[in-house]
Order: structure tokens, then C-alpha cells, then sequence
């Protein structure tokens, strides 16, 4: 289980990233939708972690492929900054807009949060 130090630099990572995929990406440039990305890819794989933490689960086991070795625990972090993204922005500064944006934007989003856990901590 990786240190809660490792843990909350990959999260704050993944907030970066996400937040400058949807920016060069999607080429989005309001800041609300930044911040928000940033907050749902950082807060997403944190509370994840922390109940993996909690709960002493053991889904570190990477998959045995060399290029793309990802792990549920991987799949966590991903799964919820979609999550919570789609959450915050639906409800938040994405509230009005078509849901094709909205899905692009947390797809975005939590891949980026993903592709971090996976390749970077």
C-alpha cells in the first residue's frame, strides 16, 4: 500500500493533469470548469485511496501487461474523478451545457487521473 505521503502526490498530480487536459484538449478556458476538474481529479483518487487505506484492501496487483499495467486500484482513482466530475461540473459550472461537453470533459478528466496512477506513483 503505497505511503499516504505517495498518495497525496499523485492526487495533486492528477489534478494538474487533468486540469491541463481539458484545458489543451478540450481547449476549455473558464476557469470555474478548471478548478473544478482539478478538484475532482485530486479529491476523487484521495478518498479512494483512503478507503482502500481504511479498509486494508489489497488491489495493488498490476495486470501482466508491459505497456499498460493497470490495477483496480488504478481503476479506482479513474473511476471516481469521472465520478465526482461528473457531480461537480453537472451541478456546477456545466449545469447548462449539452451533455456531450459534460461527458467529454469528465472523460477527460478521469482518464487523466488514471493514466497518473498508473504510469507516475
Amino acid at each position: 500500500m503505497p505511503s499516504w505521503w505517495a498518495v497525496t502526490y499523485g492526487a495533486i498530480l492528477s489534478g494538474i493533469v487533468a486540469a491541463a487536459g481539458v484545458r489543451f484538449v478540450l481547449r476549455e478556458r473558464r476557469p470555474g470548469v478548471l478548478v473544478t476538474v482539478a478538484a475532482a481529479a485530486l479529491l476523487g483518487p484521495l478518498a479512494w485511496n483512503a478507503i482502500l487505506h481504511h479498509t486494508g484492501g489489497n488491489f495493488f496487483v498490476d495486470a501482466p501487461i508491459v505497456v499498460f499495467p493497470i490495477s483496480l486500484q488504478d481503476t479506482g482513482s479513474g473511476v471516481f474523478a469521472t465520478a465526482l466530475a461528473a457531480l461537480l461540473l453537472g451541478f456546477g459550472p456545466l449545469r447548462g451545457a449539452v451533455g456531450r461537453s459534460l461527458a467529454l470533459t469528465t472523460t477527460v478528466c478521469g482518464s487523466a487521473a488514471l493514466l497518473v496512477d498508473i504510469y507516475l506513483y
